[in-house]
């Protein structure tokens, strides 16, 4: 299996192009960006969950600059209301009518910083976007652009004054990874670039939306074999017959980790979905979808060793039938 620390060679000539440009601005964090673009790709959205200052916010820039989005930032606080993530309407005493402001999630792409410091009724109006790709304020629902992409942090050390997620919130994100520390010799690249100027300054489009939009359509063609297929349903299905789960992945669990292996292929040139596809994506799609039982969160025992645990033990198609 591919070390879950390397990223893959991506072989699609615009995929490699973004990359490429994003990585002006991130340095030493291919895996992230590539997963990053996984999620975009599939209609998928991200947690980043890491310590500030290792350019979380930076990717989500340099992304959004190199594909020319409309990119806004939400800053999750207690006192911040459901109105202002999703919009307001606010009456003109010029045309005697009530005019709709949009809020900051009808947008491109959105990072929600530090979204559990704020109140679990704030973080609830995010659900419809994260799943339905629409809001729906003063009983009008409204369709979000495509393509459109939350990307939400959280410090994973300060847990004061914080509100956790409720599952059914976590659920709705794609993946879940850190961003980490760099490298001395990535620390010291990090240094020389902003030395005299921001690298994000001078990040330009190198790819449309509707570039975007035309590989997401082409993301949905990746065939996906009754095997793979299955594959995917077993190691789901396993995280619930695990002796330190309380609570297992759902079928919505299935679905994402099948776009994401749709995404990821594409992402190599490659027409189909492969079994070490779903095998690496697999701890970035499942950690987060899982409950520990009491007697597992006493122990060592972690989301993470339970997802890989799992990827060990179910049996792994083989053949040409488990390709096409």
């Amino acid at each position: 299996m591919r070390n879950r620390q390397e990223p893959s060679v991506v072989t699609h000539p615009l995929v490699h192009r973004l990359i490429e440009n994003i990585e002006k601005v991130v340095v030493g964090k291919k895996r992230e960006i590539e997963l990053s673009l996984i999620a975009l790709l599939s209609g998928g959205h991200v947690l980043l969950e890491d310590v500030p200052g290792v350019g979380k916010t930076m990717m989500v820039r340099a992304l959004a600059k190199s594909v020319g989005a409309d990119y806004k930032r939400i800053q999750f606080t207690p006192d911040l209301l459901p109105s202002d993530v999703t919009g307001v309407s606010v009456f003109s005493q010029k045309t005697m009518e009530f005019h709709f402001r949009p809020g900051p999630v009808m947008s491109n792409i959105v990072l929600a910083d530090e979204i559990n410091r704020t109140s679990p009724k704030t973080q609830a109006a995010l659900l419809e976007a994260l799943e339905e790709g629409s809001v729906t304020t003063d009983g009008e629902t409204r369709e979000l652009q495509d393509p459109f992409m939350v990307m939400a942090t959280q410090n994973p050390i300060e847990y004061g004054g914080t509100y956790p997620l409720p599952e059914a919130q976590l659920d709705r994100f794609l993946f879940k990874f850190k961003i980490g520390y760099p490298s001395k010799s990535e620390e010291l690249e990090v240094l020389n670039r902003v030395e005299k100027r921001h690298p994000i300054e001078e990040v330009t489009p190198v790819l449309t939306l509707e570039d975007i939009v035309d590989m997401k359509k082409d993301v949905r063609k990746v065939f996906v074999n009754e095997k793979v297929k299955e594959y995917i349903i077993n190691i789901v299905n396993a995280t619930r017959q695990h002796h330190a789960v309380y609570l297992g992945g759902s079928p919505r669990a299935s679905i994402a980790l099948m776009k994401a292996g749709q995404a990821y292929a594409f992402m190599q040139d490659r027409e189909f979905v492969v079994p070490d596809d779903i095998k690496y994506l697999a701890p970035y799609a499942l950690q987060h979808r899982i409950l520990l039982n009491s007697d597992a969160k006493l122990s060592d025992t972690t989301n993470e060793r339970v997802i890989h645990e799992v990827v060990q033990q179910v049996h792994i198609p083989a053949g040409k039938e488990s390709v096409r």
